[in-house]
């Protein structure tokens, strides 16, 4: 085991290192693992795992709602999500930022993308926040943060590649479970930007908008949100499963887009559908390599030899618990969520879920965690995002990004220690 594990750690970081794709550090690593072992034929294991591994029926999902994503990123949905945040939340000191947390949010959920997230509404709330006294690099920083939250409220195409690896989860469930902590890491992210706010002295030029001006941004942002109501309405009433219900979001995306906020044209869809085509290649390949890999690992008994060396260090499960998440963290800093998600819920679920920890639940905690990643140089995705939309360098962002990092890591440890927050909602919907 010692060997073929080293070959596969070697190889794999090895083309990290010299920048190649992550598909192909997997796919190349595995396949030099499995030619170690000798007694099994590489090229039929390799493709036939490839194969099998992407031949399920919940990664449907992911490339209608990547379809989605980018529709309604196109679609006019961030302008109209910021212009009814504002009217809401524009009234509080620190109003603006809390503008920014809360439409990152939502447009997150929307679009089930962090990065989507980042580029669309950074563009332009990150001048405006500017223009009312608030730092440049601090408006990048809590953009870059709020927009990871979209990725634990639903729908999430994490969540679908998590389920899809981890085997007996439901989807469902999963994006039930996400509600709560999202919203509790996007309120602790808000209390963050409240203290900078009043350390700073800004925030305080926010004016109130009338009643009727809330109801008419809200009326026109309704459209979009309906969408996140229509998805789990209709998983939870039974009436479509994920995968249909992916589809639906599609329908009622170009619906939005063509017809209502008329923001996108026929002739826009080719260019549309040919970056949501190349997305979906990238996601497939990963998760078509990361199963070749996974039973490469299984079949030389990593995951069983990680649970025992982690039961050894400590038979505490908060210890242990711990231990996971300083994993996570660090392996947050270099890889980009998907991926992460692919290799390490097979090493480390069998060794949580021998602690009593509902697979839920880790989903839950395993997607919050690396979302700081997405933060934190030096490959965070989101992070490098904020600081091209905002004009301005990581080494500048680091120091402002401090105390929103402090509140996602806090929010994180009560996602750990408090299995309710996660679990309260599909256990009283009966998921």
């Amino acid at each position: 085991m010692d060997s073929t594990l080293l070959i596969l750690v070697v190889v794999f970081f090895g083309l990290l290192v010299l920048n190649a794709p992550i598909a192909i550090c997997l796919s190349v690593a595995t396949m030099a693992t499995i030619f170690s072992l000798g007694d099994v034929p590489t090229s039929y294991i390799v493709a036939q795992r490839m194969t099998t591994g992407i031949n399920s029926f919940p990664l449907l999902a992911i490339p209608f709602f990547i379809l989605a994503g980018e529709l309604m990123g196109r679609g006019g949905m961030a302008r109209r999500l910021m212009d009814f945040a504002g009217a809401v939340m524009g009234r509080f000191r620190g109003g603006l930022a809390y503008v920014n947390t809360t439409t990152c949010m939502l447009f997150g959920a929307v679009s089930g993308s962090a990065a989507a997230a980042v580029s669309s509404i950074g563009g332009f709330i990150i001048p405006e926040m500017e223009r009312k006294g608030y730092k440049r690099e601090f408006a990048v920083a809590l953009t870059t943060t709020s927009a990871t939250t979209g990725l634990l409220i639903p729908p999430s195409n994490v969540m679908i590649v998590y389920a899809v690896v981890a085997g007996n989860v439901s989807v469902a469930a999963l994006f039930m479970a996400g509600i709560l902590p999202g919203m509790l890491i996007g309120g602790l992210i808000m209390a963050a930007s409240w203290l900078v706010s009043l350390k700073e002295g800004v925030g305080q030029t926010e004016s109130a908008t009338p009643f009727s001006g809330a109801l008419a941004a809200g009326a026109k942002a309704f459209p979009s949100l309906l969408l996140i109501f229509i998805v789990l309405g209709g998983i939870l009433g039974g009436v479509f499963s994920a995968t249909e219900a992916s589809a639906v979001a599609v329908a009622y995306a170009l619906l939005l887009s063509l017809v209502i906020y008329r923001e996108v044209s026929i002739a826009d869809l080719p260019g549309i559908l040919l970056r949501s085509a190349k997305t979906t290649s990238i996601v497939m390949i990963l998760i078509g390599a990361s199963q070749a890999m996974s039973w490469a690992l299984a079949h030389e008994q990593v995951p069983q030899q990680v649970s025992a060396a982690l039961l050894a260090v400590s038979e505490n499960p908060l210890i242990t618990l711990l231990i996971i998440n300083v994993l996570l963290l660090a392996v947050g800093t270099f890889m980009d969520m998907t991926p992460a998600v692919l290799i390490f819920t097979p090493i480390f679920l069998p060794a949580v879920m021998g602690l009593g920890m509902d697979p839920t639940h880790f989903g839950i905690l395993l997607i919050a965690n690396l979302c700081i990643g997405l933060c934190t140089p030096p490959v965070g995705t989101c992070l490098f995002i904020g600081c091209s939309v905002g004009k301005t360098s990581i080494a500048a962002v680091v120091r402002p990004l401090l105390p929103l990092f402090v509140a996602m890591v806090v929010g994180l440890l009560l996602i750990v220690y408090v299995p309710a927050i996660s679990l309260w909602l599909p256990r009283l919907l009966g998921l």
